[in-house]
């Protein structure tokens, strides 16, 4: 399949740069099994990768241009290099348009590029699409060009470099504060495993996941909500998380345990910062209970992690919408073991941890409560984690 979608954008490239490309790259979409808002705190998640993905066709230009183009997107995007500008470029483009000035304003040794994207990823499911452009962006450009940065690393940057990047053009190009797990897990996530990722120290481990060897499946509802003030919405969380992190005279809200929060709950002056810093302490501990149980090979345990997970998005953290709290109720009440919301919110996806042989049940239920509350219908799909970001020609 790999092979097929890099000869078919190759052809695509071809017909619309008038040259083949010199290589093509390949980046997945993502969904975090538990942890989210978490990243942004310093604290812990576990994603894994998804096999949607993504890929780039990229070819070098001599005039220091770069030309974007996207098959699923209208519009083509054309600038210099050096005219670059941090909120210069919009919509779909910006993350490719990012990541090349990310990479200019850290020293690497860039010029022009011929970029076509092609996406499998579901647009506006909240599976990361625009982390997994951005990684795919860096690992084109550096990997065309041997680019050396000014503090003298050769070729392609590591994989957590190029995570780190990959954030920076999102932060500081395209102005979503975004914390660094979308990126983590597209560059650094293994098949078969989890990736349990400490967002203060970068430490990762790989954490065995087959839910197949326990009897299960996990199971994606795209609820296709349209995602409602997600960018503004979230800004506004990330602040007060670091307004309440300063009131309690912490470095991040990670450094507040589950039985230190009764004290800090108590420290702080309205209900709304007592909310948002009771997730994110609640939410660390669930992390670290759901890799317990997966170390020790005991997944089904992690369902009520999940479920409990999602009552704290939508109540303290304020990130669930009817279709995702819906879509998560039906599930349950076909006898899921446990389901949740993620991603940042307002929209998105739902997972949840079913027994396999429940997995066709628990999605006509799905579809009929949507159908029952007049929604768009739902697609839903089984996930088992995937490789990372990676070069295919």
């Amino acid at each position: 399949m790999s092979e097929q979608r890099a000869n078919d954008i190759a052809e695509d490239f071809r017909e619309l740069f008038g040259t083949a490309p010199e290589g093509v790259w390949t980046a997945p979409g993502r969904i975090n099994l538990i942890g989210e808002h978490t990243d942004y705190n310093d604290g812990f998640a576990l994603p894994i990768a998804l096999p949607h993905s993504l890929t780039v066709a990229a070819a070098r230009r001599p005039d220091g241009i770069a030309r974007l183009r996207s098959r699923q997107f209208d519009g083509a995007f054309e600038v210099r290099l050096v005219d670059l500008s941090p909120g210069g470029v919009t919509g779909w483009a910006a993350y490719q348009a990012g990541a090349l000035w990310t990479l200019l304003d850290e020293g690497y040794d860039i010029g022009g590029l011929d970029l076509l994207v092609e996406s499998h990823i579901p647009t506006g499911s909240g599976l990361s699409t625009s982390a997994a452009v951005s990684c795919a962006t860096v690992l084109a450009a550096t990997g065309l060009y041997g680019a050396e940065s000014s503090s003298g690393s050769p070729g392609e940057p590591a994989p957590a470099e190029v995570a780190r990047l990959a954030q920076r053009a999102e932060n500081d190009f395209v102005g979503m504060p975004c914390g660094i797990m979308d990126q983590s897990a597209v560059m650094l996530a293994d098949e078969g495993r989890a990736l349990f990722l400490d967002c203060r120290s970068l430490e990762t481990e790989q954490v065995p996941f087959d839910p197949a060897a326990h009897g299960m499946s996990l199971l994606v509802v795209d609820t296709r909500a349209p995602r409602r003030l997600v960018e503004g919405a979230y800004a506004e969380r990330r602040r007060a998380c670091e307004e309440a992190a300063r009131i309690l005279g912490v470095r991040s809200l990670r450094d507040v345990s589950a039985g230190e929060l009764p004290e800090a709950l108590a420290a702080l002056p309205d209900d709304i910062s007592r909310r948002r810093v009771r997730h994110v302490v609640t939410e660390n501990a669930r992390v670290l209970e759901a890799v317990a149980l997966f170390r020790a090979g005991r997944p089904r345990e992690s369902g009520p992690l999940f479920t409990a997970s999602h009552a704290s998005l939508r109540d303290d953290y304020e990130v669930s919408v009817p279709e995702v709290d819906t879509a998560v109720t039906a599930v349950l009440s076909a006898g899921a073991l446990g389901a949740r919301i993620t991603g940042g919110g307002f929209g998105g996806c739902v997972i949840a941890l079913v027994d396999t042989e429940n997995a066709a049940d628990c999605g006509e239920v799905v579809r009929a409560a949507f159908a029952e509350q007049g929604f768009d219908e739902p697609v839903v799909f089984t996930a088992l984690p995937s490789t990372g970001a990676r070069r295919l020609s």
